[in-house]
């Protein structure tokens, strides 16, 4: 110690020096391939969008997984912990549209921006593999990708219905549709058929259902989001025919095939509807014009399934009908419904209302038949019926001919087996999901690597000549693709056969470029999108941290690219990521101006009852606590946070606030309080560091520095299980208890045995705490032992089993099930020893005095139970 060691912690000065020292010693290199002598430990966080600076919700994931890196490191594993850009995306090409500036400029200036401020929060990211997909060296990786899954038969063209927004001349994701009209353009979506690239997901959908169960260290509500969205259903395909089609009606056309994961219910049958996107409405639609028009208007509702859920359920009679495959003496009417999806099974359903909610809505819009053939359990076969509620539960059928009496379960196969011996119908495995298009008319993305010869058809681009490289001077003063208006780019000549041809101008979707990132972070400057060594060795990802709301598409497009790449030789694994944590949002209080307009926290001043804005004094209206977003202004800038409180105020307050699962709130009070506990733990280490000498005996202890001693040990003890269990926030309370422990010992500091017990206390807590606010741990340790190791190439402390144990514990003393007092005791002792301390106690020999004691209840360590009489 010197006598210029500062009084309290400095951050200003500290973070930086020791960011710069981290990098100078290459703290956190790793080889390419993992060492033999070392577990290896692959921490990944979801790399951000880089749309030019990082909110609290970025802050707290990559806290997350740096605690675990440094955890992990300090355990003695190797740890891989990269960090990219998820660069591509329509944010930069509206911002070229708008701004006038080119899509790569605009990213590679927030990358820049961004990568900062990650510098100034002190993460250990392996900076040396970092990758931005908007660049060639990654997405030509990718193309390479894309090819050799061509070549596998995992890639496909064919036509498809899309979200078409005629203004932007551009296909729109379900998520753009609003209201039936595109997001940015307002005009009213049209639903037509374009040829697309597919990538054949559904050909691994069993692997992917099943492998779900081996995933234990993933969230269970993870797990069953994708087990729904794959969507394994067993069911019958039933095939009705065409009953009397009306004079000049294309014969072709004698039946229509639905499937249905009920067969039980036939008999309930009112009504089969098709898509409006169906071969037979397409029929009826050449002849009737209000068909037509009714199909028009399916089309712009869109293609997303919470669309059509929401959207109000409406059809229209085409008039034809189908006959009935268990009763040919009755026919139904065809419809052509808003709420049937060509995407989805056949195209085609049979609508039953009493079993299905949404039919019966639909029969009761156009009073159609309601037939019950489900009695629930326990209702009445002469009074059941169903008018505004459908049952869709099991139970026995009725009304059903020959399956009247049977259990659903047993109905359902005996109608497929009716079904199949009359040879109208099959039992079949039907699957939700459906084939990845991943055709984007857009300029900011990856070019999909294929040439259009008019003779040769969809060409392959040579290996030799990839990357396909986007163009630079692109412009942006028409709707629709640049790639599509550029005078040069896309015209070439033909691999084949030499004649002029034309390049693919669709882009891949985004998705593509974040469903392997993971594999090529063990490689990232290969010439080849993967190294077979580096790839085997590091993957899988052993922990995974980001937010639920990709729990569905991003992890099951992730885990197909694994296995399509296992497939084509570049891994040797089929799940990407062993464990997998989603971490919940960060919230803050919004605020209003009396005109209504959204005000930054920043810009409002909190008062005694309320409060106003810091300019005009104006008073301000409190909005609820919700996620932080841009669009109400609610958001906290971390940089903003660094530079009033340091990075690990900012780590230590994203940790401690809540379980790292749930959302958290961001308070100016509640920052402040951790920037206050920070001050007092250097302060608690720097007295120590003044007043102890470095060098002391381990002597017999007093008591006072054999409980010290033991809270320290039972601290490393306690926080080393909750980081192994992600329980952080339980670590950090544990931390609390320790500084508050070494601080009170300072009373009694001239016992024996406590300058070893407040030194190893005060390492203790310099070493536990270097994962959540390494920087001050770093200075911390510095002042205790200077001139030694730094926190960051130490080793994690280990726990003293023989401090762990308890010198005694305390014994509830129960009378009849209720506390009437506590006693003391070694843990273990005997059980006569623990009664007759239970029986002296002064409370409970009082409330014994005269009483029989009919039963004495021992449980050993926990409770002592008088059961009484009298």
């Amino acid at each position: 110690m010197t006598e210029n060691t500062p009084a309290s912690y400095d951050f200003r000065t500290a973070e930086p020096r020791w960011q710069a020292e981290w990098d100078r010693a290459g703290a956190f290199d790793v080889p390419d391939v993992p060492p033999a002598d070392r577990p290896k430990y692959y921490v990944l966080e979801m790399f951000p969008y880089p749309s030019g600076q990082l909110h609290m919700g970025h802050v707290r994931n990559y806290t997350l997984g740096d605690v675990v890196a440094r955890y992990k490191r300090a355990r003695g594993y190797s740890v891989l912990h990269p960090m990219g850009w998820d660069a591509f995306g329509l944010p930069a090409e509206n911002a070229a549209r708008e701004r006038g500036v080119h899509p790569q400029t605009w990213t590679l200036d927030n990358i820049a921006a961004m990568r900062g401020t990650l510098k100034r929060l002190g993460f250990s990211f392996n900076w040396d593999r970092e990758i931005a997909t908007c660049l060639p060296d990654y997405y030509g990786k990718q193309q390479k990708l894309f090819l050799d899954m061509l070549r596998a038969g995992l890639v496909e063209r064919r036509e498809s219905w899309v979200n078409w927004d005629p203004v932007d001349h551009t296909v729109l994701a379900n998520e753009q549709v609003v209201d039936g009209r595109g997001w940015r353009s307002g005009a009213l979506i049209e639903k037509k058929q374009l040829s697309q690239w597919f990538l054949r997901i559904t050909k691994f959908a069993p692997e992917l259902l099943d492998g779900l169960s081996h995933l234990p260290r993933w969230p269970e509500r993870v797990r069953a989001m994708q087990e729904r969205w794959i969507g394994r259903s067993v069911g019958a395909r039933v095939r009705f025919a065409l009953h009397a089609p009306p004079p000049g009606f294309d014969t072709d056309l004698d039946s229509v095939e639905i499937f249905t994961t009920r067969p039980d219910t036939l008999f309930g049958m009112s009504f089969l509807a098709v898509a409006a996107d169906h071969p037979l409405a397409a029929k009826v639609a050449q002849t009737n014009p209000d068909a037509a028009a009714f199909i028009a208007e399916c089309r712009r509702l869109g293609t997303s399934e919470e669309a059509i859920e929401t959207a109000e359920k409406r059809g229209f009679d085409t008039g034809l009908r189908v006959a009935h495959p268990f009763m040919p003496d009755r026919s139904f009417p065809v419809w052509i419904a808003n709420f049937v999806l060509m995407e989805y099974g056949t195209g085609a359903i049979f609508g039953c209302p009493s079993g299905d909610q949404r039919d019966l809505d639909f029969a009761n819009k156009y009073n159609l038949l309601v037939t019950p053939v489900i009695l629930p359990p326990g209702a009445e076969n002469t009074t059941f019926s169903i008018t505004d509620k459908a049952w869709d539960g099991d139970g026995t059928l009725i009304n059903s001919g020959f399956l009247d009496g049977l259990d659903s379960t047993t109905a359902k196969a005996e109608a497929i087996a009716r079904l199949e011996a009359m040879g109208i119908g099959r039992g079949v495995v039907n699957w939700r999901l459906r084939d990845w298009g991943i055709s984007r008319q857009r300029y900011w993305g990856c070019p999909i690597p294929v040439i259009h010869c008019p003779a040769c058809g969809a060409v392959p681009v040579p290996d030799a000549h990839l990357p396909v490289v986007l163009p630079e001077d692109v412009t942006f003063d028409r709707p629709g693709n640049p790639l599509d208006h550029h005078p040069t780019w896309k015209h070439v000549a033909c691999p084949n056969c030499g004649a002029d041809a034309t390049r693919e101008t669709d882009t891949f979707d985004t998705f593509v470029d974040s469903s392997w990132y993971f594999a090529r972070f063990t490689a990232p400057h290969a010439a080849t999108p993967t190294v077979r060594g580096a790839a085997d060795g590091w993957l899988p990802v052993d922990q995974y941290i980001g937010g639920i709301e990709h729990a569905i598409l991003h992890l099951l497009y992730a885990r197909f690219f694994t296995r399509a790449m296992h497939e084509t030789g570049h891994v040797g694994l089929n799940e990407p990521f062993n464990g997998l944590f989603t971490q919940g949002m960060v919230n803050h209080e919004s605020y209003r101006d009396a005109d209504g307009q959204w005000l930054y926290p920043d810009e409002v001043e909190r008062t005694a009852d309320g409060a106003k804005r810091r300019d005009t004094g104006a008073p301000v209206t409190i909005g609820r606590v919700e996620k932080m977003s841009k669009s109400k202004r609610n958001t906290v800038a971390p940089v903003a946070i660094i530079e009033r409180f340091g990075a690990d105020t900012a780590r230590w307050f994203v940790l401690s606030d809540s379980p790292p699962d749930r959302d958290m709130e961001w308070t100016e009070a509640g920052v402040s309080g951790a920037a206050r506990f920070l001050q007092r733990l250097y302060r608690t280490v720097r007295q120590v560091a003044e007043t102890v000498p470095a060098a002391n005996a381990v002597i017999p202890p007093s008591a006072a520095a054999d409980a010290l001693r033991r809270t320290t040990h039972r601290t490393i003890a306690a926080v080393t299980e909750a980081l192994e269990g992600f329980a952080i926030n339980v670590a950090v309370a544990r931390l609390h208890e320790l500084t508050s422990a070494l601080a009170d010992s300072e009373r009694a500091a001239q016992d024996e045995g406590m300058d070893h017990a407040r030194r190893e206390a005060a390492c203790a807590l310099c070493l536990l705490t270097a994962p959540m606010v390494p920087h001050q741990a770093e200075e911390m340790l510095a002042l205790l032992e200077p001139g030694l190791a730094p926190a960051v190439n130490r080793a994690w402390p280990i726990a003293e089993p023989e401090l762990l144990v308890a010198r005694q514990v305390t014994i509830a003393v129960q009378i009849m099930g209720k506390l009437r007092g506590t006693v003391d005791a070694a843990p273990d002792a005997p059980a006569d020893d623990v009664i007759a301390l239970a029986e002296s106690e002064p409370n409970v020999a009082r409330l014994l005095e005269g009483k029989r004691i009919v039963k004495r209840i021992h449980v050993p360590n926990r409770i002592i139970n008088f059961v009484v009489a009298g």
